[in-house]
């Protein structure tokens, strides 16, 4: 019994056409894609939170800590969208039929 459901495990898996597998690893890699919204998020907390120490510790340093602090942010979120991009491209060519 369980030789023949091993072969029949074996044509089945030998009948999955190109199309599928790459529906498959897109979905996979839409999935993967979304851990990389995660570190930007994490990185604007930690930036935040050392710009405010830093404005706190020298507030004659504010305007220079703000301004940077904006910049620093604006270019991780940039990431975070690219990966959030990348991620629904990837999911919009996994789902086509």
């Amino acid at each position: 019994m369980e030789h023949q459901l091993i072969a029949q495990a074996a044509q089945a898996a030998t009948t999955v056409d190109s199309q599928t597998l790459v529906r498959c690893a897109s979905l996979v890699g839409s999935g993967i894609a979304v851990v990389g919204v995660f570190g930007p998020g994490i990185g604007i907390g930690v930036a935040g939170a050392r710009a405010l120490e830093g404005m706190a510790r020298q507030p004659e340093m504010a305007g220079k800590l703000l301004a940077n602090a904006i910049i620093i942010a604006a270019l991780m979120e940039a990431l975070g969208l690219l990966a959030f991009v990348v991620a629904i491209l990837l999911y919009l060519n996994g789902t086509k039929v």
